[in-house]
C-alpha cells in the first residue's frame, strides 16, 4: 500500500532527484546537489504544499511555521537550482570601513605599549595630551585590529600576590540532590545581616528561617564570628518548636571552625552553597529584608545594643504569631505549625 506521500508524488519524487520540465518537452530528471538537512526540509514544505493544493495557511499550521515562512521559501524556490532553499549569507554588503589613519594606528600601539594595563577610556586621556584626539570607541577598535593582526603582544600575568587560604570543611557539604524538604526543621537557612543604627556603627544578625513553617530566630551582636555563631545553635533548640535535621549556610568565614564543629557534635547536617549563589538562599534572603523593612527601620529603641536586641525579641514573637504570611496563606507560622501538629 502506498503512503500519502507516494501517493502525492508518483513519480517518486525526492531532495535528490527532481522532476522537471513540461509535458512538452518530456520528463527530465535532474540529480539535485547535496542539499543540507534545513533545505531538505524547505524542499518537503515545497512539495508538500503543491501537492495539497497550494494553501499557504495549510501547510503553515502542518510545518508549525508562519505563514510568512513559508511565502518566503516558496518566492526563492527555483525548480532548476534547489541551492536556493539554503540559507544565504547575513554578512553585510557594505561594511564599515576604518576612518583611523597610520598615525592614529601607530600612536595607539605605542601609548599602549607603554601602559599595557590600562584600558581604552584612560588611553583616550593620553592620547589627547599628545594631540591626537580620537573617541573611546575608535580607540577601542583600533586595539581589537592590532590584536586580531598579532601587532599587539599582551603582556604575560605574573601573580605576585599570595593567593587567598582555602580553609578545609572537615564536615560541612554541599546539599545531597535526595534530601527531601517535607517537614519542619527539614532544612533551616541560616544567613547574617548589616545592621547600621546610626552612622560608623555595624552590628551583625544571624538570621535563620526554616523553609517549610517560615520560623524565624534572629540574634544581634556585635560581630558575626565562628563563636557567635557557634552560640546561635542554642538560641535555635531553645525557640525553635522543633528538631532541627540541617541548616544551610554560605561561605562566611563566620560559619566554620567553631560553627561546624558545633554542628556536627549536635548531629546537624550542614550544607554548603557552592559560590556566588545567594539565589539558593531565597528564603533567608527575603526574611533579611521583611526584619530591616518592618522593624529596624521603624523601631523607636535607643540606639544602643541592649535595647535594640529587646526590641528586636519582641519583633520576633510578632513575627511568628501574630504576623500574617502570604507564603503560608494568611497564616501564622505558629498556626501552620499547629496545623501539622507540632506544638508551639
Amino acid at each position: 500500500m502506498k503512503s500519502r506521500r507516494q501517493r502525492a508524488h508518483p513519480q517518486g519524487t525526492n531532495a535528490r532527484n527532481r522532476i522537471i520540465g513540461t509535458p512538452a518537452q518530456g520528463v527530465v530528471r535532474e540529480v539535485a546537489p547535496d542539499l543540507s538537512r534545513e533545505a531538505r526540509q524547505r524542499l518537503s514544505m515545497v512539495d508538500w504544499h503543491r501537492a495539497h493544493g497550494g494553501n499557504v495557511s495549510l501547510t503553515a499550521r502542518h510545518f508549525g511555521v508562519g505563514r510568512s515562512t513559508v511565502y518566503r521559501w516558496l518566492e526563492r524556490f527555483d525548480r532548476f537550482h534547489l541551492e536556493t532553499l539554503e540559507d544565504r549569507r547575513s554578512i553585510p554588503r557594505r561594511r564599515r570601513r576604518p576612518s583611523w589613519t597610520i598615525e592614529h594606528l601607530r600612536a595607539v600601539k605605542t601609548v599602549r605599549e607603554r601602559y599595557p594595563r590600562w584600558g581604552k577610556d584612560k588611553l583616550v586621556v593620553i592620547l589627547r595630551r599628545a594631540g591626537v584626539r580620537l573617541s573611546t570607541s575608535m580607540v577601542g577598535r583600533i586595539l581589537a585590529r592590532l590584536r586580531a593582526a598579532g601587532d599587539l603582544r599582551e603582556p604575560v600575568r605574573r601573580r605576585m600576590s599570595v593567593r587567598p587560604r582555602r580553609w578545609p570543611r572537615p564536615y560541612a557539604v554541599r546539599r545531597p540532590i535526595d534530601w527531601t524538604v517535607e517537614r519542619p526543621g527539614d532544612l533551616v537557612e541560616l544567613d547574617t545581616l548589616d545592621v547600621r543604627p546610626v552612622p560608623g556603627r555595624i552590628w551583625k544578625q544571624f538570621t535563620a528561617r526554616d523553609v517549610i513553617s517560615r520560623w524565624d530566630t534572629v540574634e544581634l551582636g556585635r560581630q558575626a564570628t565562628a563563636r557567635a555563631a557557634a552560640d546561635v545553635l542554642d538560641r535555635l533548640a531553645e525557640r525553635m518548636p522543633f528538631p532541627i535535621r540541617a541548616i544551610s549556610i554560605d561561605n562566611g568565614s563566620e560559619f566554620r571552625a567553631e560553627f561546624e564543629a558545633a554542628c556536627q557534635a549536635r548531629v546537624i547536617r550542614l550544607f554548603v552553597l557552592p559560590p556566588r549563589s545567594p539565589k539558593l538562599h531565597g528564603t533567608v534572603e527575603r526574611a533579611n529584608r521583611t526584619h530591616l523593612e518592618e522593624f529596624y527601620e521603624v523601631t523607636d529603641a535607643e540606639p544602643t545594643l541592649t535595647a535594640f536586641q529587646a526590641g528586636l525579641r519582641a519583633w520576633e514573637i510578632v513575627y511568628n504569631t501574630i504576623r500574617p504570611h502570604q507564603a503560608l496563606g494568611y497564616l501564622t507560622p505558629a498556626e501552620f505549625l499547629a496545623s501539622v501538629g507540632v506544638d508551639v
